[in-house]
Order: C-alpha cells, then sequence, then structure tokens
C-alpha cells in the first residue's frame, strides 16, 4: 500500500458504532497472504463445486485450478518470468477467469484491457504497462492485428468464445464464426501466436509452476486516468486484493462452510475492477460460483439466462439495473432466491432503486470504490432499505473528509474524500510525482470526490473534483477525447465536459469550435469512434463561434458544463 499508511485508533472511527453485529472492526488476512493462496484453499475445499458457469455449462473448482496450473506452466515454458506483465483483452467468458489465475500462479503481472478498444488505446495501455504477452478473445483480434506494428509483444494467444468447455465449447465457437461480422478478419505472425486451447493442451503436459510470489508482489496493473486524462495504472499487490475480499467477506459474512450454493450474476465485465474482487475473487474466496454474462448489452439474451438459471446474488451499476427493470420479460424472471444485490461504479437514482426494488422484492446495497482501492472503500448495510449513501467505511479502512487546507471537517460540511487501509494501491506505475499528488502526508489516498459525513456516520458523495466523466461506471478523461477531436482538420479548439444523463448517470459533451464549417455532427462522431471506444464517443456535441476561457485563456468548464444540454 501506499507507503507512511498508520491505522487510525478505533476511537477516531465513531463509524464502527454503526456496524451490523458480527462485523470486526479489523480484519485477519494471516491465513490467506496471496490470491494463489486463495485459488489453493478454495480448489482444494471446494474441488467439486462449479466456479464458473456461462452458455449454460459448469466448470469445477478442480478443473478451473487445472486450467491455471496449464497456463501458467505454459507461460514459464515460454521464457515468461516473476514481474512480466502479461495483458489479457477479453469480455466475460470462460477462458478469461482461468487466465487471470494462470498468470498469477506464474508470478506474473495481469494488466486488463477493455476488449471495445481502439487499436490507439490498446498500443497506449500495452506500451505504458511493458506487456510482454496477451491474451485476446477471437472477435477482437482484428483490433491486435490492426495495432500490431506498434506493439512489443513477444506472444498472443487466440481464444474463443466457448474455450474451456469441451465439445460444448467447440460448437459455440464455430456458430460464432459463422454469424457475420461475429469474428472480424485479422491477421497476426504464425510464430507469435497460438490457440487458447493449444495452450491449455501444451500446458498440462508440463510441471506445475513453483514460482514463489508474496503479498507485496504485484497481482494487477489496473488502469485508470486522471484530471489530466494521462492513462495510469493503480499497481495493486496480492495483499491489496486479498485484503479487500476479506474486507467485503467480513462485512456480508459469507462462509466456504456453508451448504448453499452460492451464483453471482456476473455481467460487468472481468477487466473492471468491481467486478474482478467483488465478483470474481469474492465468490472464489466463498466457494461460490460466478455466472458470467458475455454481453449485458443484449438485453433479450441476458434477461433469457436470468429466466434459465438459479442465481443468489446480483452485481451491477445504475445502468445495468435501469436496463432490466425496462425491459418488458423482466418480471418472468424468479428472483425468489436472491441473497442480497450490490451496486458500484456511478451513483445509483432514486427511481431505478424502487422500481428494482418493487421488482425484485430486494433492496440494492450501494457501495463505493476506485481502482486505486482494489476497489470498495464503502458499504451501505446488507438487508436494508437502498439509502442514496455511499454506507460505511469496510473494517481496518479509515476515511477523512478534508477541505483544500487538507484538515478535517465537521459532519455535514463537505470536502475530499481521502481513504487509507489495506487495500489502497502501492502507487502508479512509473509514476511517482502522480503517486505523491494522490497522496498525503499522512497517508491518505485523494479520491477526488466531495463527500459528507452523515450523522451517523455514513458517508455520501455530493460532487465531484476531478473533471472526470463518469458513464456507465466508465471513466472518461476530457483531455482524452479533446485530443482526439482537435486532430480533425475541420476542427480549431474544443472543450469537452460530462453532464447527467438519466440513462448513463453522465454522458460526455463535446463544444466545438470549427475552422471548416462544412463539418458537420455525424462526422465528427464517426471520427471519434475510430479511435475511441463507445462510451468515450461524445453524445452531444455542440458547435460555438468562440469557447468561455479566463483572462489567461483556460477553457471555462464550468459554464460549459452549465448550458450543455440534459438527457
Amino acid at each position: 500500500m501506499i507507503q507512511g499508511m498508520v491505522q487510525a485508533p478505533v476511537s477516531a472511527r465513531p463509524w464502527l458504532s454503526m456496524y451490523p453485529p458480527g462485523v470486526p472492526a479489523e480484519i485477519d488476512t494471516t491465513s490467506q497472504r496471496t490470491l494463489i493462496d486463495l485459488l489453493r484453499t478454495s480448489t482444494e475445499h471446494c474441488a467439486s463445486r462449479p466456479a464458473i458457469r456461462c452458455f449454460g455449462k459448469s466448470i469445477t473448482y478442480a478443473e478451473l485450478g487445472e486450467s491455471a496450473d496449464a497456463i501458467a506452466a505454459w507461460l514459464i515454458a515460454h521464457g515468461f518470468a516473476k514481474g512480466d506483465r502479461i495483458a489479457i483483452m477479453m469480455p466475460n467468458v470462460p477462458a478469461y477467469p482461468a487466465t487471470i489465475y494462470g498468470v498469477l500462479l506464474a508470478g506474473c503481472v495481469v494488466v486488463n484491457v477493455n476488449p471495445l478498444y481502439t487499436p490507439r488505446e490498446l498500443t497506449a495501455q500495452i506500451n505504458d504497462s511493458g506487456a510482454r504477452a496477451l491474451f485476446v478473445l477471437e472477435n477482437f483480434a482484428h483490433t491486435v492485428s490492426s495495432a500490431f506494428a506498434d506493439l512489443a509483444l513477444d506472444r498472443i494467444v487466440i481464444a474463443g468464445p466457448g474455450d474451456g468447455l469441451g465439445l460444448k465449447g467447440r460448437i459455440i465457437n464455430l456458430a460464432s464464426r459463422h454469424i457475420k461480422k461475429a469474428v472480424p478478419t485479422y491477421s497476426l505472425p504464425d510464430a507469435k501466436t497460438s490457440r487458447f486451447e493449444t495452450v491449455l493442451r501444451q500446458g498440462r503436459s508440463l510441471p506445475k509452476a513453483t514460482v514463489s510470489v508474496g503479498p507485496q508482489d504485484l497481482a494487477f496493473l489496473q488502469y485508470t486516468g486522471g484530471t489530466t486524462g494521462v492513462a495510469k495504472a493503480a499497481m495493486l499487490t496480492h495483499a491489496n486484493v486479498v485484503a479487500n475480499v476479506a474486507q467485503c467477506q467480513a462485512w456480508f459474512g459469507a462462509s466456504r462452510a456453508d451448504n448453499v450454493e452460492r451464483v453471482m450474476v456476473t455481467a460487468l465485465p472481468l477487466y473492471h475492477i468491481f467486478a474482478l474482487t467483488c465478483c470474481y475473487f469474492f465468490f472464489m474466496k466463498i466457494g461460490g460460483c460466478c455466472l458470467l454474462i458475455p454481453n449485458p448489452r443484449d438485453a433479450d439474451g441476458f434477461v433469457k439466462i436470468l429466466k434459465s438459471n438459479r442465481f443468489t446474488h446480483f452485481s451491477g451499476v445504475n445502468t445495468l439495473f435501469n436496463l432490466l427493470n425496462n425491459h418488458p420479460r423482466i418480471a418472468e424472471v424468479d428472483f425468489s432466491q436472491l441473497d442480497f444485490v450490490i451496486a458500484g461504479g456511478m451513483a445509483v437514482q432514486a427511481p431505478v432503486a424502487e422500481k428494482w426494488k418493487t421488482i425484485t422484492g430486494k433492496s440494492i446495497v450501494e457501495g463505493y470504490g476506485l481502482s486505486e482501492t482494489s476497489p470498495v472503500v464503502c458499504v451501505n448495510v446488507p438487508h436494508v432499505d437502498w439509502t442514496g449513501t455511499i454506507g460505511f467505511p469496510l473494517p481496518s479502512t479509515d476515511v477523512a473528509v478534508r477541505d483544500d487546507e487538507g484538515r478535517d471537517v465537521l459532519p455535514g460540511e463537505p470536502g475530499e474524500l481521502c481513504a487509507r487501509g489495506p487495500q489502497v494501491m502501492a502507487g502508479y506505475w512509473k509514476r511517482p510525482d502522480e503517486t505523491a499528488r494522490a497522496t498525503t502526508s499522512d497517508g491518505y489516498f485523494r479520491t477526488g470526490d466531495v463527500a459528507v459525513f452523515e450523522a451517523d456516520g455514513q458517508v455520501r458523495i455530493v460532487d465531484r473534483m476531478k473533471d472526470m466523466i463518469l458513464v456507465s461506471g466508465f471513466n472518461v478523461y476530457p483531455n482524452e477525447v479533446e485530443e482526439i477531436l482537435v486532430g480533425h482538420p475541420g476542427v480549431l479548439e474544443c472543450a469537452v465536459v460530462g453532464t447527467r444523463c438519466e440513462e448513463t448517470g453522465e454522458m460526455v459533451v463535446a463544444h466545438v469550435v470549427l475552422k471548416d464549417k462544412s463539418v458537420g455532427i455525424d462526422t465528427l462522431r464517426a471520427y471519434a469512434r475510430s479511435q475511441l471506444t463507445g462510451y468515450k464517443v461524445p453524445r452531444r456535441i455542440v458547435f460555438h463561434e468562440v469557447l468561455p476561457k479566463t483572462n489567461v485563456g483556460k477553457v471555462l468548464r464550468r459554464a460549459l458544463r452549465d448550458e450543455s444540454p440534459r438527457v
């Protein structure tokens, strides 16, 4: 974690008095110190239980462990060593969970990549991380092909959507390749490219990995951004993620010893830190099963999966809940075994929470976190009505609300939310200056969000200090979008801001000054879409003769936000 952290005394954490019965003030991670410990323990005690379910077929803990061992052995046999970065570019398909663990077992570091990234975005992340290998779903291999000349990759592993599911998986792969445009044409050098199933077959004949991995070794480079829009990676250690899993387990009280099969609907992508920790690793810890949803945007297909599967837990963001709330067949889904529903990534809107409760009978438990905190900092109490707050700090977590001078403010007064605990990152990858800016002198991480302490110790987010835009739980950094738009020959200057949106929480709005008046909105949006993943593309483009500026020439984003249309 960030250096200089000293745990505050219990007396300085008044929220502890509001903890539910049985929730400890501190967590204990001595029994499992790394994510490898977590995997081995679950594989031993839950071998025959389903760990993953996707496309109507389950993968047991034993099978998941065997696949992970094979991937690790293959990586080592091909010259990858402890500390090497290995990128994964997949949606929620069966190959993804096994690859995550295989990389970790080899002592390597996982670099999660959004599979919808453009070649430009992929190049930036791969080259910044120094990733030597990339595991990618074949549906997105064309992006790798387009960027390949700029990527210093030693190996590329191509996976099919059904890989890891045996005969049924091969049928799924064949069907996928016959769907028009599902697998665009790509060309990659044979000498550097392997198929995922070949990796598994070869790895099973190799000796198991015996790499020594410790709590402070890096597990993930989890990419986020900053107010400058420069991509940077939070360095998450094994200890960071293990601690956050233990904190969540202490809060929600789940135990591996229970005989009830717990199934988490995992629609949020595993490359997002929320799903990675709160769905995958948390459910691995308690011996549960992740019901993977490869494409939650397909609402009809999503509801069909929910109708045909038993599930006990659900995770999502406001956009996802709203999508399901308004689906015409959602009433046909059986929610009777649902234990609790967890939300994060973006604020849940009151009408969405109320309608969800009416449909399912369960309230949404809202939490708060960031990539830099593995991610959970605060969460509401399970099995109570939705509060509109982010709840209470987790065990072993200190939270402070501070003014511009770094002084704690009184309850009810707004200030910057700062957090410290074992889940806080080790720092930003290769960016000590950014790490220093984000860290207070007493070891707190500065979140950039404005919050207040409620009278009962709950925390409420009231604003954001950063220019960052939050679209359906994903960060969009204005400078990145601006840099793309001003690259168009018809654009003189532009400024990008966010504004409220009923559907996605916020949306991207571009305010543009043209030098070629013939350029239209559709042209600019298509240009942006060629270089930015979908959620970053401006949903609204507003043309101006001039942009409002300060007397030193700085664009007045606040003035533009005030005039941006709301949806």
